[in-house]
């Protein structure tokens, strides 16, 4: 409004006013003594709320992804607090147990090695086609010379169970898996059943166990061919075996 010759004169209300703003402009320009229109609470509200919602206001809001990643970091500082406030210590006590449980669990990784999957039922431990110890152990160094150590143990133990088979120590049996060709080569050769358990268990966790095998693996099954190869049990009742010359 302004001063005209003492007369107050309204200035018409500006191109922008609209909506709520527009209402209350235009009740006070009316020249009348009423009182400014007065919005109920409830429509003023809403009306409000719809301004708001327009996308003009919200472009720079964040994402959909970041509201997640900001409420996690929420939730994961909250939880260190509160560990914090029952830590002796507070942050630091934590962070110290948080690296000493760490430090157990790589610990305890590196002793145990990866973890061994038994299988339920453990399959043959020849394949269809038949193959003489030789064949199976030159097989085994093959893939020695490679590098291929899993397919080195899993030939090298075929190697030695066939072996003892063709020597009649052990009868030929189709369908016949490592432990059980441990556990009977174990009781004509009592002196090595405990290597003939580990070159079993060995062969089971690197063909159905998902476990890398090693060099030392390798050598340890084809060491234990050449000593049995170099053994011969003696008759029934003498409680000891003899070693000889290795046989081809």
């Amino acid at each position: 409004m302004s001063l005209t010759g003492g007369v107050l004169a309204v200035l018409p209300a500006p191109p922008a006013a609209h909506g709520l703003l527009g209402a209350v402009l235009s009740a006070r320009q009316d020249g009348t003594d009423e009182p400014p229109v007065t919005v109920p609470r409830a429509p003023a509200r809403e009306a409000a709320r719809r301004e708001l919602s327009k996308r003009m206001y919200h472009e720079h809001d964040p994402g959909l992804l970041q509201r997640a990643l900001d409420r996690l970091w929420d939730w994961i500082g909250s939880l260190f607090d509160s560990a914090s406030a029952a830590t002796p210590g507070g942050a630091t006590g934590l962070v110290v147990v948080i690296v000493a449980v760490l430090a157990a669990a790589g610990a305890l990784w590196w002793r145990l090695g990866t973890p061994r999957r038994s299988p339920a039922s453990a399959p043959a431990l020849f394949g269809d086609r038949p193959r003489s110890a030789a064949e199976h152990r030159a097989a085994a160094e093959a893939h020695a010379a490679q590098g291929h150590w899993n397919q080195a143990v899993q030939e090298g133990m075929r190697a030695l169970v066939r072996s003892l088979e063709e020597r009649a120590l052990l009868d030929v049996r189709p369908g016949r898996t490592a432990d059980e060709a441990a556990g009977e080569a174990g009781r004509a050769l009592p002196a090595h059943t405990d290597r003939l358990r580990a070159a079993a268990r060995d062969f089971d966790d690197v063909t159905y166990g998902g476990r890398t095998a090693t060099e030392q693996m390798y050598h340890r099954i084809a060491g234990l061919d050449r000593d049995l190869r170099r053994t011969r049990p003696e008759p029934a009742g003498t409680g000891h075996v003899t070693h000889r010359g290795a046989t081809g």
